[in-house]
């Protein structure tokens, strides 16, 4: 039997709107599982683990125009309901506010739409979660991608009453074998990188979350983030920029170049996307990213 955990006001920290389709269409690992969006329809789902082992599935929809409404897909406690509510408000990004942004974007002729509520980078319930994700995004196709995290949550995490699971633990990937990442995970070089990395998790040896902690500097984060096995530039500036909520670094691959070239008819240099978005400061990674986004949503 379904049930309503509660509905979520759309608007953000400063008071600023919040565009609830360009929220969960803003980036593509927002879509890898657990996860599931509807465009169409305007619903995210997910599956995210209870305290005791189990997991609900979860789905977001926006019922009237302000607000969304999250449902969960069975009984759940009062205290555990409270903590799902919670933990989407984070994913969501509902406390941040980019009203200072918005004042930037403002003034820029190609970006001004912004305004109207986009920039919310939806992100997993852990930097943990988001750090696998973006490592099964290195140098393969989106398909691959896909397969690599939907065996992981198959295989590895928790399972809900309808069949969903929830993403794997750090402990649950530290314990499954390199036969596993091998023949059913099927993630290549990066087997050895996702046991590391959930080995030091799961010892206590990593604190990935500590990452959040708003008075550690952009740059140590940054630092701290490339110093992880199968984390370059490109892959500590995704992080950077979607999970972490710190907008300043440039997510330079070999898809935002060429995007950036057509969209702006000049050559797709890095010197020429940082001196377009420069005006951005703290903000610039977001201005790019959403410059070369706008037309995932339709206004």
């Amino acid at each position: 039997m379904a049930r309503l955990l509660g509905r979520l006001k759309l608007r953000g920290g400063g008071g600023e709107p919040i565009d609830w389709g360009r929220t969960i269409n803003s980036h593509g690992v927002a879509t890898l599982a657990p996860n599931r969006v509807d465009t169409g329809a305007g619903v995210f789902e997910t599956t995210l683990a209870l305290r005791d082992g189990r997991a609900r599935r979860l789905s977001l929809g926006e019922r009237c125009p302000g607000s969304v409404r999250a449902v969960s897909d069975g009984e759940i406690s009062s205290l555990d309901g409270a903590r799902l509510v919670a933990t989407l408000r984070r994913m969501l990004r509902l406390d941040d506010d980019l009203s200072r942004f918005y004042e930037l974007a403002s003034a820029d002729s190609e970006l001004g739409w912004v305004t109207a509520g986009a920039g919310r980078m939806l992100r997993s319930p852990t930097v943990f979660e988001d750090v696998v994700k973006t490592i099964c995004t290195t140098n393969c196709a989106w398909s691959a991608t896909e397969r690599m995290v939907a065996a992981l949550v198959q295989h590895l995490g928790r399972s809900g009453p309808e069949g969903g699971n929830a993403f794997p633990t750090a402990q649950a990937m530290a314990e499954a074998s390199p036969e596993f990442y091998r023949d059913q995970a099927r993630t290549g070089y990066r087997s050895a990188y996702l046991i590391q990395i959930a080995r030091s998790v799961a010892e206590g040896e990593l604190d990935l979350e500590a990452l959040n902690d708003p008075e550690l500097p952009d740059a140590d984060a940054a630092s701290r983030l490339r110093s992880l096995p199968g984390v370059g530039p490109y892959a500590s500036a995704h992080i950077m920029l979607t999970s972490l909520g710190r907008y300043g670094l440039l997510v330079l691959d070999s898809w935002t170049r060429p995007a950036f070239a057509r969209l702006s008819g000049r050559p797709a240099t890095d010197r020429n996307i940082e001196r377009r978005f420069r005006r951005y400061g703290d903000y610039q990674g977001l201005a790019f990213w959403l410059y070369l986004t706008r037309d995932w949503v339709d206004d």
